[in-house]
């Protein structure tokens, strides 16, 4: 079962090849809607609960943090509300089989020193599950909020919940306000392609499939009651990710410039955070997970998958879209 309000991401085309299935069912719903969460619970008695709704853009949280407040943290206190009261009148077997999983982001653990500020850059720490909590922006901080609240359901009445906190994902089916998919899509137009800043933030990338088999495996192998980190182990300066992308492109589709030309330099986003990395030896060590793609076959694969994919491109890339992206960017120069 698929619930989704469907907002301005969300595109029901991304899941064509699975929406004849029988083994699939769509509810266009806000889990900010508590009855209505609440029938879906009872029409389809779940095993397992795996909670990735969410606003999820920083940008957007600086300019209207409104949305991520009520949808990351009210909307998780209502489906862990909703699934307590579920889960409380289970027989023994599948209560104790249930898992609610709450999947977050790397970003509620603040940021890391970055190498260029260190003396010593071979040293540099990661992000691990005890990594104490330091959001920075209003999208972080809606998601650290709601990962205290999944961990007190847990304590306070049992709820056998699971954590999961990611690093940046990329791939297929990318909306393309993000980075990789913006810079991919700018440069086909003949776009600038904007950097914040000097494009020295460092993130640690994942490929989406990568990410989704960590997840299946977490809610069916992983214990109620932990954290797990995923990563990809790509730690990447924005910057050559843009290069990376721009080359591939000058590769697959040349032109008479390259690429890097495109690429403009705009004010850095408030309080933008410096360098993210994960530390996922522990669901390897307890579950056996490890990426198989690195980033350079998967970022290959993404740019292959765009360049292949353009009428599912032009049909997200709405009016709506293309406002935020002037308003956003252009503002910056």
């Amino acid at each position: 079962v698929n619930i989704d309000k469907l907002t301005y991401a969300g595109n029901l085309e991304s899941l064509s090849d699975i929406s004849e299935s029988n083994r699939y069912n769509f509810e266009h719903a806000d889990i900010c809607d508590s009855a209505e969460i609440t029938r879906i619970f009872e029409q389809y008695q779940p095993d397992a609960v795996m909670h990735l709704a969410a606003e999820s853009h920083v940008d957007r949280s600086i300019t209207g943090p409104a949305a991520f407040i009520e949808t990351n943290i009210v909307g998780t206190y209502v489906l862990l509300e909703v699934a307590r009261k579920y889960w409380s009148a289970l027989g023994e077997d599948k209560k104790n089989n249930f898992r609610f999983h709450h999947i977050s982001t790397d970003e509620v653990y603040g940021d890391l020193p970055h190498p260029d500020e260190v003396e010593n850059s071979v040293t540099l720490p990661l992000f691990t599950e005890t990594t104490a909590y330091a959001p920075s922006s209003p999208y972080s901080a809606s998601k650290a909020s709601s990962d205290h609240l999944v961990r007190a359901w847990r304590r306070t009445y049992g709820l056998p919940t699971i954590v999961t906190n990611c690093s940046n994902n990329y791939g297929p089916y990318h909306f393309p306000e993000k980075l990789i998919p913006l810079v991919i899509l700018n440069a086909l137009e003949g776009k600038p392609l904007p950097i914040y800043g000097k494009g020295d933030q460092i993130r640690d990338w994942l490929y989406v499939e990568d990410h989704a088999r960590a997840l299946h495996m977490v809610v069916t192998e992983g214990k109620a009651g932990e954290t797990y980190n995923i990563g990809g182990h790509n730690e990447k300066k924005n910057l050559d990710v843009v290069f990376t992308i721009c080359d591939l492109l000058d590769e697959i589709v040349p032109k008479a410039t390259s690429y890097r030309e495109q690429i403009t330099y705009v004010a850095d986003r408030p309080g933008h955070d410096r360098r993210y990395a994960i530390d996922a030896g522990k669901i390897s060590r307890e579950l056996g997970w490890k990426p198989l793609e690195t980033f350079e076959s998967g970022i290959r694969k993404t740019v292959e998958w765009y360049l292949a994919n353009t009428q599912w491109v032009n049909n997200v890339k709405s009016g709506a879209y293309q406002s935020w992206i002037e308003q956003n960017y252009e503002g910056r120069q």
